[in-house]
């Protein structure tokens, strides 16, 4: 079922410098962090959003209840000694979780519901629903290894910031091209975490080592989870409105002051910014701004992004021998 926004796993090994650099030279001005690389916060924000996840997935097998209302003609609800709390056949969802409709009725995304009925509040709804218990420890085991580290060296307000404007930017994007299936999912905020370690890095790439490490092992583990995105039920357009949305957003809440210092008097000047980091910062303020408000008035306009992009479904499921892409 095409209620999947799943595996997305990984995270990019970073490394600071916190002491004098080598070529430190008496007289010579050096730049390099300080300040908020010093404090680590404490990270509750991260695993409370688990938490509610994981509560709201028992709320939605206790409102699916599968020995009343399954199909018999698609076998036997598994699971059947945790009785309402059992699952769907196997036939009818392989994820191991509740029936399409019992999603559809808790705030799935579903675009007809969204034009025809007003019912925005899906944008935000969907990404706390889980089509299974596969997919809900998929996206959980993502989040908590991208976002604790994230919430440790940010704190929980930018860090909550890009985790639920992400997941806003992959429901928009994910409402212009899917409309004919419904999508549940936090995948696309947790790509928005992704994405924002990716420009943390770049806005701040000269006070980290090992710079290229970094990037190539972060680079690898975004190719390969917008890969699994291509298959069939994986609703990649959610992973990459996310991704785009934290990546923007990752340049205006993540960039990080540098610091001067004097060998002659071993005292700390003036913090700054760099002009690049200004720069950045205002262009993808302006962008996250007009991405998200743009794609707003598009979904609620009803527009079918597939009749303006004829190739972009290409970017969500890529058809084979093995499978074909029909939703």
């Amino acid at each position: 079922m095409n209620a999947s926004r799943d595996l997305e796993m990984g995270r990019a090994a970073k490394s600071r410098t916190h002491v004098y650099p080598h070529n430190f030279s008496p007289g010579r001005r050096v730049v390099y962090d300080l300040g908020d690389s010093e404090r680590e916060w404490t990270p509750w924000l991260v695993s409370m959003i688990v938490l509610v996840n994981i509560a709201m997935f028992f709320v939605i097998m206790f409102v699916n209840n599968c020995p009343k209302n399954h199909n018999r003609l698609l076998g036997d609800c598994v699971a059947s000694f945790l009785r309402r709390f059992s699952f769907q056949p196997l036939r009818e969802n392989p994820l191991f979780g509740p029936s399409s409709s019992t999603l559809q009725k808790l705030g799935a995304l579903e675009w007809d519901k969204i034009i025809q009925h007003k019912q925005a509040w899906r944008l935000v709804t969907s990404a706390w629903l889980h089509a299974g218990v596969v997919h809900l420890l998929a996206n959980m085991l993502s989040l908590l290894f991208i976002g604790i580290r994230l919430e440790q060296q940010f704190g929980f307000v930018r860090v909550g910031i890009i985790y639920f404007l992400s997941g806003i930017g992959g429901s928009v994007l994910s409402s212009l091209f899917i409309q004919r299936s419904i999508s549940v999912g936090a995948s696309g905020a947790v790509f928005g975490l992704l994405g924002a370690m990716l420009s943390e890095l770049f806005t701040n790439w000269t006070i980290y080592t090992n710079k290229a490490a970094a990037l190539v092992t972060l680079i690898v583990i975004i190719a390969i989870n917008l890969a699994v995105g291509i298959l069939p039920h994986v609703d990649n357009f959610a992973h990459i409105g996310g991704f785009l949305t934290g990546f923007l957003l990752g340049f205006v809440l993540l960039v990080r002051p540098q610091f001067g210092w004097s060998e002659n008097h071993r005292t700390q000047l003036k913090s700054k910014y760099t002009i690049y980091q200004y720069i950045l910062w205002i262009t993808s303020l302006v962008l996250v701004i007009t991405g998200l408000v743009v794609g707003l008035v598009m979904v609620f306009k009803g527009v079918n992004g597939n009749e303006k992009c004829k190739w972009c479904h290409y970017l969500s499921c890529v058809p084979t021998s093995k499978w074909n892409c029909n939703k």
